[in-house]
């Protein structure tokens, strides 16, 4: 209900929310007072035959985080180079995401995509 209301306050136009991680900012903006656009949320895993080495992450857009990692944004990523997505789901929201993420993290992905019979490679 308070949901509504602030949408309601903020009429038709909305007010995106702004953060410095792009994962983090909301892109939908509210569309009409009854309705509001929701982002949806992907768990991945990715592989390294380099290292042999998986990385697990969420992110609300997979293509541009893959070529992050296949590009070395980071110092672990750029010794895995090149990067091959495994596994993706899809959540509706970023608890979900979080939950699925710990949740891989927790069993480790090897042995998640392992009891899954998900194959790698």
């Amino acid at each position: 209900m308070a949901q509504l209301a602030s949408a309601l306050a903020w009429g038709a136009r909305g007010r995106p929310f702004k953060s410095d991680h792009p994962d983090k900012e909301l892109r939908g903006r509210f569309i009409c007072p009854f309705f509001i656009v929701k982002q949806m949320f992907t768990v991945y895993i990715i592989y390294s035959s380099v290292i042999d080495k998986f990385y697990t992450g969420q992110t609300q857009d997979i293509e541009r985080r893959l070529e992050e990692h296949n590009r070395g944004k980071t110092s672990f990523s750029a010794k895995g180079m090149p990067w091959t997505l495994v596994f993706s789901k899809e959540c509706s929201s970023r608890s979900e995401a979080l939950k699925l993420e710990k949740l891989i993290k927790k069993r480790g992905a090897a042995r998640f995509l392992n009891d899954n019979k998900i194959p790698v490679g």
